[in-house]
């Protein structure tokens, strides 16, 4: 009898018989049908499993209103936006968990159980717009009956499979993709627009209205779905439970601070010369220079420029300014990220040719408020003779659209975005455009309409709009000289006409207050 092809996939005991031939192809026979029963009790266990975790899946719908940042005083209309969720424990209670992006700018949050058509009234009870996550407070308890809230899981790996859970767009059901873990690193929220923090691609489909949802690995939450790239086809990426726990311990204490920032920026740190001439080891595999401070006065006060960082948190610094996490090479802020505010790093650098540690205090970053995505508070705004001040953002920069790429609008995006790293001490608090023009013969021979950053009133130097309703109450002459950033030059305005005019105005355009602050 000759041997079964099969068979050598199965192993065998080398004798060549064909009773021992005959013994492996019994073997293989009875080891498949014990898989199928044991793969059917797995399948059955898995499926007893999903069904429980979809339990704890909820369907958001966002009722929200955004200004209309040209305009300050007008708001959208109100659209209806969905999202998903899921219920977690926290030390105040049952709530439900999502990200930011699905209830901001809400007038009314209504939440949905997994397959009960009762809407139940829910409000936010900590948001993080940094991290793109929020709890949220559901008033009727009744509503979390028979509900489990998820547990946590850890990072998942590379090249392991993960399930995502939502009710994305076009659909009113629950709906699950499977996919890859691809990648690991920082990247830019695009939510708030301005800060990166620890994400995980996936080829599993996170479409609109998939934000917010769970991502599990077996029967444990592995992160919450909340962007994917327009134009990448598979790619969606999901917040890691790194960030998740950062924000629920954060919270603890009733107030949500956010992620801090230590102000520092690093560069590689790989020339054999450069590393010679500070005395490090040429082979260049640690230790990333520090090309500049921010105006953080805790870290001016720990670290200098042209430190090199060699370790951050226990986490050794390469050459490229990256760190080690989890088998996986990431930008070494993220070692500054596992700190909560207020909390202290320790770090080991290298300074005039000797190593030393320091502890470095973290705290929440405001200072760049404005050149990032704005939520929940409306912008602040003054009008005074028909002109309209408004603060920089970048926000009011999308308004321009395509006019983005004309002088004046370049001019803008240089004092929100560069200004900042190349002129530090030139940067304004809350910088001030003239953000429009209500046409008014008080001000029909402006030159200057829009899209102006304010450089001075009467003399006073624009640091915010506190500052422009303080320079124009505090003119003495018989002309409001304002003067703007560049080559905008200055435009006068006659103080008494523009005093008198401001009521009808008002009136003429619908503004309903000259000012909110």
């Amino acid at each position: 009898m000759g041997p079964d092809p099969g068979v050598g996939n199965w192993g065998s005991d080398a004798t060549g018989s064909e009773n021992s031939m005959t013994v492996h192809r019994r073997k293989p026979r009875g080891s498949w049908s014990l898989a199928v029963l044991l793969g059917g009790v797995v399948a059955l266990a898995w499926e007893a499993g999903a069904a429980s975790m979809e339990k704890s899946v909820i369907q958001i719908f966002n009722f929200s209103q955004q200004p209309l940042w040209e305009s300050p005083w007008r708001w959208q209309p109100v659209r209806r936006e969905g999202g998903s969720g899921f219920v977690v424990k926290t030390g105040q209670g049952l709530r439900v968990m999502s990200n930011a992006h699905v209830v901001s700018w809400s007038r009314q949050v209504l939440v949905r159980r997994f397959q009960d058509p009762r809407p139940y009234q829910a409000e936010v009870d900590f948001i993080g717009h940094d991290c793109d996550l929020v709890l949220l407070r559901v008033a009727d308890e009744s509503f979390f009956e028979g509900i489990p809230s998820v547990e946590f899981g850890d990072l998942p790996e590379v090249r392991s499979t993960v399930v995502t859970y939502g009710y994305p767009a076009g659909g009113e059901q629950i709906s699950y993709t499977r996919g890859v873990v691809s990648r690991i690193e920082l990247q830019n929220y695009v939510h708030i627009g301005n800060r990166s923090l620890l994400a995980v691609q996936t080829d599993a489909a996170i479409n609109p209205g998939n934000s917010g949802g769970p991502v599990f690995q077996e029967d444990k939450v592995v992160g919450v779905a909340f962007q994917g790239v327009p134009g990448l086809e598979n790619a969606g990426f999901f917040i890691p439970p790194e960030v998740i726990r950062h924000f629920l311990k954060d919270v603890e204490d009733g107030t949500y601070h956010g992620f801090p920032l230590a102000g520092i920026r690093l560069v590689t740190l790989q020339n054999p010369a450069y590393r010679r001439h500070l005395g490090l080891p040429v082979s260049g595999e640690f230790g990333a220079r520090i090309d500049s401070i921010a105006d953080v006065a805790t870290t001016a006060e720990v670290l200098r420029p042209d430190d090199v960082l060699l370790e951050a948190a226990g986490f050794p610094v390469a050459s490229d300014g990256t760190i080690v996490y989890r088998e996986n090479r990431v930008a070494a802020a993220l070692a500054f990220q596992q700190a909560q505010h207020g909390e202290k790093l320790s770090l080991k650098i290298f300074r005039d040719r000797k190593e030393m540690t320091v502890d470095l205090p973290v705290f929440v970053y405001q200072a760049d408020r404005s050149a990032g995505n704005q939520y929940d508070r409306p912008p602040r705004y003054y009008v005074h003779g028909g002109l309209v001040f408004t603060p920089l953002s970048q926000d009011y920069l999308r308004t321009l659209g395509r006019d983005l790429a004309d002088a004046g609008a370049s001019e803008l995006v240089y004092q929100l975005f560069y200004l900042r790293q190349e002129k530090p001490e030139r940067v304004r608090k809350e910088p001030v455009v003239l953000g429009g023009l209500l046409a008014h013969p008080v001000n029909a021979n402006f030159s200057v309409r829009s899209r102006a950053l304010v450089d001075k009133i009467n003399g006073i130097r624009i640091e915010s709009i506190d500052d422009v309703i303080r320079a124009f109450g505090e003119g003495q002459g018989e002309q409001h000289v304002i003067e703007f950033v560049s080559r905008q030059g200055f435009e006068c305005l006659d103080r008494g006409e523009a005093a008198a005019a401001n009521e009808e105005i008002l009136k003429t355009y619908g503004v309903p207050n000259d000012r909110r602050l």
